[in-house]
């Protein structure tokens, strides 16, 4: 959904005037436009595809309206089948589809938000429900087809014998998965540390995880009620991505500095350097496989993965995601050490990530292949482990991502269209017979005939960067149309040429593509601080609250509508949800003279409150660094220090239990608003968070935000 950046959460630790349009100007409405919003938006999406590591199964998730539930397919004829019937709009999550690794069980996790930046007390419940939820385990019957549900808990791990552990209260606990036992759920063990990360050993004989101790963590290695816990080498270090060998006498993981020494700069940028290490199982002895170079590059990936750290070639070779060349690209290594080879050379990023079921090859998804600006796109490749040979599985115009093994000779994942959104997919191991599972499972008055075609367009901001963006225009159209820039949340995400990965970006589209059919021209910038187009733009100098320096691209994006052909140039307008939300209120208080309305979802309006809550208090130690700068850039960055500017008017939106951006933020600018004179509207959804759980949230919201557009920006109604 919408975490906050980690390079910005990097730096947080380290740390009513306006232009009324006249009616002759008014946009004549798309020919297009004879489907509903709840048509648009009545699509199904599917979410957490998953497959069984030494099986034929595959599972996913489909949200239809609200509704999610659980489908399962099994090779080689891959027949989707629902296994649960949920039938209520009640915005509790389905996710952590688990199987055990033979495929002969799986469970998932109902409830809960598993997107929140900082704990949640309570499950969420935006359905409002006089009986308080929970966090549950539910187990299907793979061969009855029907679920059950389990235990309360969370982050199951379910070993080669069929025993389930699980996380709840923190701690590891464990409980039977069969429906007649009589066994009571109990705690597994007892660690000093927040636990997580499980891994069982490749025989189901052992458990590892990791203790989290705050500002240090460790690997622990659970054996059985009569053996101490084993912790892998501890250090002073935080310690993460356990994963076992094929043969369950090592296992790799990531190491990384602890929270120790003075304070980092936060106004400027430190290398972060870390390390893969693999230690003995049972001695806990451990050794140093490779260490990256200390430089900006060299610091831990902060895209889908982290690491991605994998066995590969029987237990001789180790494959990880680094950023060493600028890209986050896939290295693998001899497991005792020596120099990295680079398995997937370009200009290109890598991002979701399989081994292969032959256990010598990765299936990965990247933003490149032989189609014009497949930058702005995904496509899936398969690269062996000790070479560097990728070799293209799918291709076209398409957006390829998730993949995982099915069956033996296959790859599922998710495929969508610029017209047509996601579904799950197969194709053969060597590129050939790719197919829909569900192609009818897309409502009949879906309107994918009426939807636009975006359009890949780049323009250079004030500083000289390149930025790249798709433009949303229905050429149909005639007259001068209202422009509308939408600024995606995040920020390490990417809008593509075509409908999103991600549920919340998924809306976003669909929005983005309603207002194209419906009277506005939209441009989609991909702002600096996103992925896909290096590690240097996605790790800019002076953004976010040490300056905000991206928000130098959203400007250029307006101002490349404003000289456009048939966009009316006094009619601009901003939308977004997150860090969208932060840079549209941003947009609105610096620069009412070019955006005359905007839709501030969820968005920060002052970064010196988060940054005070994320440093800690510096005054209580002897040195503070640059703490007091920071909070004065922090400051001069965020929405509120140019609120004496603003004057266009907004609609502001958020749900009160959000998890991501305090609902403080919201309160903090209302006063300030109202004490300026400028025009806004509120949109509370009590007891919603972040990003919406419930399908007649997103309805209100994106509703409420279509007809705010329509109204501010003047667009004639059919």
């Amino acid at each position: 959904m919408c975490k906050i950046h980690p390079a910005v959460l990097t730096v947080l630790l380290a740390t009513a005037a306006w232009l009324a349009p006249s009616d002759s100007a008014a946009a004549e409405p798309a020919s297009a436009a004879a489907f509903t919003l709840q048509q648009l938006l009545g699509y199904p999406f599917p979410q957490g595809l998953a497959s069984a590591p030494q099986g034929n199964r595959n599972a996913w998730v489909i949200n239809a309206r609200g509704l999610r539930n659980v489908w399962i397919a099994q090779a080689p004829d891959f027949t989707p089948r629902q296994v649960t019937h949920f039938t209520q709009d009640d915005g509790q999550e389905i996710t952590q589809l688990t199987f055990a690794p033979d495929g002969s069980a799986l469970v998932f996790v109902r409830g809960g938000d598993h997107d929140a930046n900082w704990p949640v007390k309570v499950a969420p419940n935006p359905g409002a429900n006089p009986v308080e939820p929970k966090v549950m385990l539910w187990t299907v019957d793979l061969r009855a087809g029907t679920s059950r549900e389990l235990v309360e808990g969370d982050a199951p791990a379910i070993s080669s014998d069929g025993r389930l552990a699980f996380i709840k209260d923190d701690q590891v606990w464990t409980a039977s998965l069969h429906a007649t036992s009589k066994d009571k759920p109990k705690a597994l063990f007892f660690d000093q540390g927040k636990d997580g990360a499980l891994q069982w050993a490749p025989d189901g004989k052992r458990l590892a995880f990791v203790s989290n101790r705050g500002d240090h963590s460790f690997i622990g290695v659970y054996t059985n009620d009569d053996t101490p816990l084993r912790y892998l080498a501890p250090a002073t270090a935080m310690d993460g991505d356990p994963t076992w060998s094929p043969d369950g006498a090592s296992i790799a993981f990531t190491r990384q500095p602890g929270n120790g020494g003075p304070p980092r700069p936060i106004l400027t940028q430190t290398p972060q350097p870390w390390s893969i290490r693999v230690a003995d199982a049972r001695s806990g002895q451990g050794r140093v496989v490779w260490q990256s170079p200390d430089t900006l590059p060299g610091s831990y990936p902060q895209t889908a993965g982290g690491a991605n750290l994998r066995w590969a070639d029987a237990g001789k070779r180790l494959v990880f995601l680094a950023n060493l060349d600028g890209w986050p690209h896939l290295y693998s290594i001899d497991a005792q050490g020596g120099e990295p080879l680079l398995l997937t050379p370009g200009k290109f990023m890598v991002e979701d990530v399989a081994m292969a079921r032959d256990g010598n090859s990765v299936v990965y998804s990247a933003n490149t292949g032989a189609t014009n600006n497949d930058d702005d796109r995904r496509h899936l490749f398969r690269v062996p482990a000790d070479r560097a040979q990728p070799v293209a599985l799918t291709s076209g115009t398409g957006i390829q991502t998730a993949p995982v093994t099915a069956g033996a000779d296959a790859v599922a994942f998710v495929d969508a269209q610029a017209q047509r959104p996601p579904l799950v997919s197969v194709v053969r191991a060597n590129g050939g017979g790719q197919r829909n599972l569900q192609p009818g499972i897309i409502p009949t008055d879906f309107p994918a005939a009426s939807l636009v075609i975006p359009q890949a367009v780049t323009f250079a901001a004030a500083d000289g960067t390149l930025v790249h963006g798709q433009l949303f225009r229905d050429a149909k159209s005639n007259g001068k149309q209202p422009g509308v820039i939408f600024v995606h949340g995040g920020p390490p995400r990417q809008m593509l040429l075509g409908w999103h990965y991600m549920d919340y970006y998924s809306n976003s589209y669909a929005v983005n593509q309603y207002l194209a059919t419906h009277g506005f021209t939209v441009l989609s910038v991909n702002y600096r601080l996103g992925i896909g187009y290096g590690y240097a733009f996605q790790n800019p100098p002076h953004a976010g609250p040490a300056g905000a320096s991206e928000y130098q691209d959203a400007l250029a994006g307006a101002k490349f509508l404003q000289d456009m052909p048939g966009v009316d140039p006094a009619r601009i307008g901003i939308w977004g949800g997150s860090y969208g939300g932060y840079l549209t209120a941003l947009a609105l208080a610096r620069n009412s003279d070019i955006f005359k309305a905007g839709v501030d979802m969820h968005g920060l309006h002052d970064w010196s409150r988060e940054l005070a809550e994320w440093f800690g208090k510096p005054g209580e130690r002897y040195e503070a660094g640059d703490f007091k700068q920071a909070l004065q850039v922090a400051w001069e960055s965020s929405p509120d220090a140019d609120i004496g500017k603003w004057q266009s008017p907004v609609l502001l939106v958020q749900g009160d239990y959000d998890q991501n951006v305090h609902f403080a933020q919201m309160q903090d600018i209302v006063p300030r608003l109202r004490k300026q004179g400028v025009p806004f509207e509120e949109l509370v959804i009590p007891n919603e968070i972040h990003g919406f759980l419930r399908h007649a949230s997103w309805l209100e919201v994106d509703a409420a935000t279509v007809k705010f557009l329509e109204r501010e920006l003047g667009v004639a109604k059919p």
